[in-house]
């Protein structure tokens, strides 16, 4: 039914929309006196009556334009603008049939890059050299929108469901304020809560490394940096938002964001507080932080429904948490030479959760099932500090520092119940567990660069970098266990017993790296690194002794260490092209490898050397078609060691249902990686289509080999498999439909994948064929800035087929729908609706296989639109289930976690600014003094 109505929903609104009126101008931009043509000229269509931007387009490489626009019998603007030069304007007294413009000739101004546009006069969309700029003020956003708002309105940004952004199909993995990192390089705090209207420009470029931007390389990945530039005006003074809320339940939410900008220096302090399962800092303007609807832009895993940002993880879908985070980040320029960054959080955390879970184990010959059911509670503190310095000692060189200290504290308890039947529904095994854990980890990173450009030759330079780090975590835990083997003869394991763990990690990186230009687009390098990898992990365990009252009887078994060092010396030597069309890469060399290992074991130790030398090398090439048209294409080989514990006969006795051991003879695994991508963009049918595929092929991959007995009890080792594949591929097609003040935006997409798993299982080898496919396809009707409607559908199919194996194939799907509707009517409401439809099949029984989540928002503006007061209703129907199925080549599990339950909020939102020292200007979100 959902996706007939979504269909009939499409069908009608693009009908309507295409039957809008089109007539096209047609023209050449070519230079005043050279008479040369100029590519990539922007030529816009504009209101004489107010400067608003109708309709615009790109130049191609000989001058020629086409640009269609709507009939218009009131006066227009047509006017062409390139960099470095003055900006053409011609009337039209009105545009009822296609037109003949002939020339447009173009005089250069004696400005470059650094132009000053008379303000009103930016053309929407320019491209300079390999940077694509849009103008804000050309896409109209409402008052209160924030940049994610606006991004969304630029031709060829996509953001997705889970908050990914892309651009022209090319994921933005960067997003920088004024050329600075904001609370993080993600960005996603940045596009949450700077209000749109104080932007002037948007920037996207290639995502660089710190070399790469020191020493003018091309970017030797594919993704993209956006970069948000402040209006000059609102870069001095301040900004910011503060809400509280308090529902039913005892549910609360609090956010504060307060910034303060003069020039160069810019002081952002946030800080929140909530029990909601949020960060607490999404601030959208509709739900506030309340999520489940489409205020999700911070998650990051739809595993375990975990969410967060700047490395910092706080816990999602499954479970509960209550959250609070304090925040400060600083950025100047010092001594007109350093560029100075800093982000410093604090947070803390207490999650709890209930997870029921049914397991289909998948064996050679039998099926078993395991039933379990556990809570856990977990508290945590950590502080995550970062820096970064930026030194121009002299217009030749640069150093680079970043450092980066997280230090964190987690208490945990977990507790779980379980047993294991076999094929004839025989009890064969039983789990009680009950452990609670301190564990304090500390971690220390830190990178260096200095880089030396040549005064006699252009591109020619040298740099050397160093990248340390460290990483300790030290634990407690406390662990009362019960397992009974019911169809065995071997003892029961009964444990009362205190571990401590000490695991310690140390890396040390530095490479030394030379360019020599043989030509104006051919640049060779050659480089050294050298890397080292040292780790130790100790576990001691203490039984308790009922003679003593204490624990203080050392148990050998469960009592091990394990020391690895890596060394590894990598010359290697490349070569690099640039031109106007193209840019290609290639780095190969040899990788001598020193891998020694250790492990100390009831007394006995084991020590394991081995030096091998490997080739690698990497490459990549980028190529565009046309103006609109591109393709990439990488490749990566490399070869992976195992790790110590799969090598060293150290016996793990820790899971009393699975004994692990190494395997002194595994081979390191061959990678191969591959990744391509077509990209075609039409700025004048504001229509996209982008496609994409990748695949991973291993050679003697390393797998777990497990035998069990008829307790189902696990001895398990390490083998290596003949091959394995994980492939990917999509699609995605995108087009914006304008008539008058309505909009509509048409997205569709496919995303799926093939895998092939080798494993052993009761010493038999088999096979698992694995395929997903996932369809989709959106909306987004806007109705001038008045109501906004948002449907969604999502199918996701997964299949794998099984050889050598008790059942031949095992497949799920998913059906997702989803509406949003928004509301700006009647004045100063506000009024918003997520609709959500989930459906899991193949559920076992005993699990909810479908649940609706809806959740409304009502908002007023009212004391000068400064204060905004909203109810808010989070799952109306109060259906909201955690049930998830996953599939892999050894289990099909069913789980169901707690979730957030119905509750409703009341809120109040106070946003202030003053910038530049002008008047307050009332109306509006924020207020001008």
């Amino acid at each position: 039914m959902f996706k007939t109505l979504f269909a009939v929903f499409i069908l009608f609104f693009v009908s309507s929309l295409n039957a809008q009126s089109l007539v096209s101008i047609k023209g050449k931009v070519i230079d005043e006196q050279t008479k040369l043509p100029l590519e990539s000229a922007t030529i816009y269509l504009t209101s004489k009556k107010d400067s608003t931007v109708i309709a615009y387009s790109i130049s191609e490489k000989n001058g020629n334009f086409i640009l269609k626009a709507p009939k218009s019998t009131i006066p227009l603007q047509l006017k062409a603008s390139y960099i470095g030069y003055t900006t053409k304007s011609q009337e039209l007294s009105e545009l009822i049939a296609d037109t003949e413009i002939g020339f447009l000739s173009l005089t250069e101004s004696g400005t470059t890059l650094g132009e000053v546009v008379v303000k009103g006069e930016a053309p929407p969309v320019r491209i300079k050299n390999d940077t694509l700029e849009f103008d804000a003020a050309s896409f109209k956003v409402g008052q209160e929108a924030n940049v994610e708002k606006l991004l969304r309105q630029l031709p060829g940004v996509e953001i997705s469901p889970e908050g990914k952004i892309t651009v022209n199909g090319k994921e933005v993995n960067q997003i920088l304020v004024n050329g600075k990192p904001f609370f993080g390089k993600d960005g996603k705090i940045a596009t949450q809560n700077l209000p749109a209207e104080i932007i002037e420009k948007i920037q996207v470029v290639d995502t660089k490394t710190k070399a790469e931007e020191l020493s003018g390389d091309t970017a030797s990945g594919e993704e993209k940096t956006i970069n948000l530039t402040i209006q000059e005006d609102k870069n001095q003074g301040y900004f910011g938002k503060i809400m509280g809320g308090y529902g039913s339940d005892e549910r609360y939410e609090s956010s504060l964001l307060l910034n303060w900008f003069k020039g160069e220096r810019k002081i952002s302090v946030l800080a929140s507080a909530n029990n909601i399962n949020s960060v607490g800092f999404s601030m959208n303007e509709i739900f506030d932080n309340m999520g489940g609807g489409r205020n999700v832009s911070v998650y990051s895993n739809d595993e375990d429904g975990s969410f967060g940002i700047n490395g910092m993880t706080f816990g999602g879908s499954n479970g509960l948490t209550t959250s609070n985070l304090v925040g400060v980040n600083y950025a100047d320029k010092w001594f007109k030479k350093v560029d100075v960054n800093s982000n410093y959080f604090f947070t803390n955390t207490e999650s709890e959760n209930v997870t029921r879970s049914s397991r289909t184990n998948l064996l050679p010959t039998e099926t078993t099932f395991t039933e379990s059911i556990s809570s856990s509670n977990r508290l945590g503190n950590s502080h995550n500090l970062s820096l970064n310095f930026e030194v121009k000692l002299d217009t030749l060189t640069s150093i680079y520092i970043e450092p980066k200290l997280v230090k964190s504290i987690n208490k945990d308890r977990f507790e779980s119940n379980q047993e294991t039947r076999n094929q004839a529904d025989v009890l064969s095994n039983e789990t009680n567990n009950n452990t609670f854990s301190e564990v304090d980890n500390t971690s220390f990173e830190n990178y260096m660069l200095y880089y030396k450009q040549s005064k006699k030759k252009k591109n020619r330079g040298w740099s050397i970098s160093l990248q340390n780090e460290h990483r300790n975590s030290s634990s407690f835990s406390t662990i009362n266990s019960s397992t009974f083997y019911y169809l065995t003869p071997e003892p029961d394991d009964i444990r009362n017993q205190n571990l401590f763990r000490d695991n310690t990690f140390n890396k040390i990186t530095s490479e030394i790296r030379y360019g020599e230009p043989l030509a104006d687009s051919v640049k060779l390098s050659m480089a050294t690194e050298i890397d080292y990898y040292g780790s130790k992990d100790k576990e001691t365990t203490f039984d308790f002794d009922e003679l003593s009252g204490s624990f203080d009887n050392f148990n050998a078994l469960l009592s091990n260490e394990i020391n690895s060092n890596v060394v590894k010396i990598y010359p290697s030597a490349g070569l690099s092209w640039n031109k106007k069309k193209m840019n290609a890469r290639i780095n190969f060399g040899p990788e001598f490898v020193t891998f020694k290992n250790e492990s100390d074991y009831l007394g006995e130790q084991t020590q394991l050397n081995k030096n091998f030398v490997f080739p690698r090398a990497n490459a990549n090439l980028y190529y565009s078609l046309t103006k609109s048209k591109s393709i990439y294409m990488n490749y990566n080989f490399r070869m992976e060691l195992p790790l110590a514990n799969q090598i060293l006969p150290v016996i793990n006795l820790s899971n009393p249902l699975n004994t692990i051991v190494g395997n002194e003879n595994l081979n390191p695994t061959q990678q191969h990686n591959m990744y391509m991508n077509f990209n075609n963009y039409d700025w004048q049918s504001r229509s996209g289509f982008f496609f994409y595929g990748g695949m991973n092929i291993y050679k003697d991959q390393i797998v777990s080999s497990t035998v069990f007995d008829e307790s189902f009890r696990a001895q398990t080792t390490y083998e290596n498999v003949d091959k394995g594949i994980n492939s990917y591929l999509g699609a995605s097609w995108s087009k914006t439909f304008k008539k008058e003040k309505r909009s509509l935006r048409l997205s569709v997409g496919v995303d799926g994948g093939y895998n092939l798993n080798q494993g052993l299982t009761n010493a038999e080898l088999y096979e698992a064929r694995g395929w997903r496919m996932e369809p989709r396809v959106s909306l987004n009707w806007t109705i001038e800035d008045l109501i906004t409607i948002a449907p969604s559908y999502n199918y996701t199919f997964n299949s794998t087929d099984f050889t050598n194996y008790v059942i031949e194939n095992a497949n799920n799907f998913v059906h997702r729908f989803k509406m949003e509707f928004t509301s700006y009517w009647p004045k100063k409401v506000v009024f918003g609706n997520d609709f959500g439809y989930t459906y899991n099949s193949n559920i076992a029984d005993g699990f909810q296989k479908d649940f609706y989540l809806w959740n409304t928002s009502l908002g007023y503006n009212f004391y000068k639109d400064r204060l905004l007061a909203k109810v808010k209703v989070y799952d109306v129907l109060n259906q909201n289930v955690g049930v998830r199925r996953t599939i892999t080549p050894t289990a099909i599990t069913d789980a169901e976690n707690i979730v957030l339950q119905q509750y409703v909020m009341f809120s109040l939102t106070y946003k202030l600014d003053k910038f530049g020292g002008k008047k307050e200007n009332e109306g509006g979100m924020f207020f001008i003094d």
